[in-house]
């Protein structure tokens, strides 16, 4: 199949499935290295030159692409769109996206392992006393993460603060965060991958009095609806944890 992915979640799961020689267009977006030329950004793709490429599928993601699936489809693309807002969404969008590629049987194992790497975490820290965790996506301004994130810290071992499971990230005030009384704050900030200076919240130039252990990760570790979220958990779990997973 020739398969052209905009979404970076969906290209990483395609190089998960083994199906990444058959890419043929990806955006400039994409968090892993892949042998296909860019198309722009996920949010603004060259469509003509997407023509050009006439893939067999296309694959997005997110609410943010929607006008970017019914441009394609309206274009007669055939288009695979996944929006995942739970962890299981994320296990479950595996196989679909392993279908929806030609790679079905790639796409029930991916699943399959994925539920039971979560599985064998949620087993070691099953009775463990659960920290509080305020999970910041983004911090101008400061955003506390939702969709998955908040499944993605209970299966580490955590209890996640601010956003229910499955709803969107929302914007949040340090006076909010201060009343939920975080024991870990872990920041993931879209676009910066998880290092530098820039990664790292100063709660003191905020005014925040928060007291707590300050975790920084790969935002494609917990905001990428990928295989990597399966690391993500791993590495929360790890630092949350550290004596289950010595």
């Amino acid at each position: 199949m020739r398969v052209c992915s905009l979404a970076p979640a969906a290209t990483a799961t395609v190089v998960a499935l083994g199906a990444d020689p058959d890419l043929v267009g990806v955006t400039h977006n994409a968090t892993v290295d892949v042998d296909a030329p860019a198309v722009g950004g996920w949010l603004n793709p060259d469509y003509d030159r997407l023509d050009d490429l006439d893939p067999d599928v296309v694959l997005t993601g997110d609410p943010l692409q929607r006008d970017v699936r019914d441009e394609l489809r309206a274009r007669g693309h055939a288009v695979h769109h996944h929006e995942p807002s739970r962890l299981d969404d994320v296990l479950a969008g595996f196989a679909a996206r392993g279908e929806a590629v030609g790679c079905p049987e790639a796409g029930a194992e991916l699943a399959a392992s994925g539920r039971e790497r979560v599985a064998a975490v949620e087993a070691a820290v099953a009775d463990a006393e659960r920290p509080r965790v305020y999970c910041e996506e983004w911090d101008d301004p400061p955003m506390a993460a939702g969709n998955w994130v908040p499944d993605a810290v209970r299966a580490a071992g955590g209890e996640h603060l601010l956003v229910p499971p499955g709803e969107r990230s929302r914007e949040v005030e340090g006076a909010a965060v201060e009343a939920a009384d975080p024991d870990h704050v872990v920041a993931h900030y879209c676009g910066r991958g998880g290092r530098g200076e820039r990664s790292t919240p100063d709660f003191d130039a905020r005014g925040w009095d928060i007291d707590a252990d300050v975790h920084v990760l790969d935002d494609a570790l917990l905001n990428q609806p990928s295989p990597a979220l399966l690391d993500g958990i791993e590495a929360l779990a790890e630092r949350l944890h550290p004596d289950r997973f010595a």
